[in-house]
Parts: structure tokens; sequence; C-alpha cells
């Protein structure tokens, strides 16, 4: 199985159960391990046959715009049903981390892998 990823993607966005999360954008940070539908980029160097790094990026960026979340375990969730469903990935690892939330904790947050790493 070949994977693709994108470490420490950094973006804004409201998310949170306190009152003042819904008003104070918080820097939130992604890493993403992403299975290729197929292997075939590797041997054919053509980008037709590839995973779009920047529209994956991008498709996330919108979905922080348009839908609030209280947890990272729901962002994480619909983010790993996107890449799922829209880039037709078979598996995929999200982690989703608040970064310096709590005194002396660097970041916090949750990871999830979904589909079938067999393949």
């Amino acid at each position: 199985m070949d994977i693709i990823f994108l470490h420490e993607f950094k973006a804004k966005t409201l998310i949170g159960i306190y009152p003042w999360e819904r008003e104070v954008a918080q820097t939130i940070q992604f890493d993403l391990e992403i299975a290729l539908p197929t292997s075939r980029a590797c041997q054919t160097d053509n980008f037709e046959d590839a995973l779009d790094y920047a529209l994956i990026v991008k498709r996330i960026n919108e979905t922080l715009a348009q839908k609030h979340f209280s947890l990272l375990e729901a962002l994480a969730e619909h983010i790993a049903q996107i890449i799922l469903t829209e880039f037709k990935a078979p598996w995929v690892k999200v982690s989703v981390a608040k970064l310096g939330m709590i005194r002396g904790v660097k970041k916090l947050g949750i990871c999830i892998e979904r589909g079938s790493r067999s393949g």
C-alpha cells in the first residue's frame, strides 16, 4: 500500500464547547496519512494518477470555514469521511490537535483510522 502524508498542516477555526471557543479562532494542527487508491502514479509519473495534495488542503479549509465542530473527534471523523468518499482512499489516518490549550501541554488531540489497510 502506498501512503501520502501531510504533516503539521495548521489552520485557524472556531472549535470547542465553551462560549469563548465559538468566538475566538484557535490554531489546530492536522497530520494526515492517506492510502492511495492505486499505485499507478508511482509507475506512470503522471499527475492525473495521483492524489492532489493541494486539493485535499483546500477541501479541509472549506470544511473549517463552513462548519462548526464542538469536538476534535467529530472534526477528525468528518475529515476522514471526506478523504474516503471524495478522494476514494481505501484507508486514512487523521490526527487533529489543539495547540497550547493547557499549560505545560504543547498539543492535545485525537488520532483516528478509518477504512482498510489491506491491499
